[in-house]
């Protein structure tokens, strides 16, 4: 049986470590497996899912998540249909409006990034469909482009946090990504993404960390830090994070990364975004969590290659009947 979980796999250690995981995450039932786009902070994304497609036969793929800035979306069309292609039609693409771990090191900065998010959704359409396709944009053009060996009806999933990037996602895409969300709002997301999908297929996705041990706590501060300050008011309202703690969290990654901006995170910020406990308490919010939200998918963070074979045979446990 297909588990209601998959995989986003962290391409920071050698290529082959991470096929394992993939092939793991196939031979276990997981639903998907997707690969951490994050430019020059990890493996390059799209050699690592062909490596995992040429070790797997099931299991669909895609990037979690590109977004329009860093590559021409062109680039990208060009890479999921050949990825489709080699994989044997598995291929999905994952995309938002990127963050600041991937964007900072290459001094991009995002210039409105809804539309350029909804005009990639519009443009990668056409050319999955293999229309010719003219485009001029505030962020990336077309003139006169075709793509001779796409899928037309490859999905489109869309990550975010704020309500237009919702909306764009339940209106235009084919699933939604919801990330790290303050679990106070995943209910306020998942009905604002069914309302504005209506009656089409429609996958919804939750994914945060899964905390256990102790280890596992301090690794899910690390990831809250470039999540926190990309949040949107509201959220950082509801945790009474202050301008001077975006700051110094700003500063502590451009410094030393994650990790080093980690100290940075409160605490008793964290349970707010992330599942904790034990094993059972685990699976227990998290059943009671997706049931209670439509929700169709966990898609479970794989940061890490050290001990991640276990991690996620822990996690396939939890969602096994």
């Amino acid at each position: 049986m297909t588990l209601p979980l998959s995989v986003a796999l962290m391409p920071g250690a050698p290529i082959p470590d991470i096929v394992d995981l993939a092939v793991l995450a196939e031979d276990l039932g997981m639903a998907r497996c997707w690969v951490y786009d994050e430019g020059l902070v990890t493996r390059d994304v799209y050699v690592t899912l062909t490596a995992i497609a040429a070790r797997t036969t099931r299991i669909p793929l895609g990037p979690g998540i590109t977004n329009p800035f860093v590559r021409h979306p062109g680039a990208t069309a060009a890479a999921i249909a050949s990825l489709d292609e080699f994989s044997g039609g598995r291929a999905f693409v994952g995309l938002g409006a990127g963050g600041g771990l991937t964007l900072d090191p290459l001094a991009i900065k995002r210039a409105r990034p809804v539309t350029a998010v909804a005009d990639m959704i519009e443009c990668l359409r056409h050319l999955f469909a293999g229309d010719r396709v003219d485009h001029d944009g505030h962020t990336f053009s077309f003139q006169n482009a075709k793509l001779e060996y796409a899928r037309p009806d490859i999905d489109i999933i869309v990550a975010g946090r704020g309500p237009k990037m919702t909306a764009l996602g339940g209106q235009r895409a084919d699933g939604f990504n919801l990330s790290y969300i303050h679990k106070d709002l995943l209910g306020t997301h998942a009905r604002s993404l069914r309302q504005a999908s209506g009656d089409r297929p429609f996958r919804i996705t939750y994914s945060t960390m899964i905390a256990i041990t102790d280890a596992e706590q301090e690794a899910a501060r690390a990831q809250l830090t470039f999540r926190l300050v990309d949040s949107p008011p509201e959220v950082k309202d509801m945790i009474a994070m202050t301008p001077s703690d975006v700051a110094n969290i700003r500063s502590a990654l451009a410094e030393g990364g994650p990790r080093a901006a980690a100290r940075h995170v409160n605490p008793d910020w964290v349970s707010a975004f992330i599942i904790s406990g034990t094993a059972e308490d685990c699976a227990a919010e998290l059943t009671t969590l997706m049931a209670a939200n439509d929700i169709d998918e966990f898609q479970l963070p794989v940061l890490d290659t050290e001990g991640a074979a276990a991690f996620i045979e822990r996690a396939a446990e939890m969602f096994s009947p």
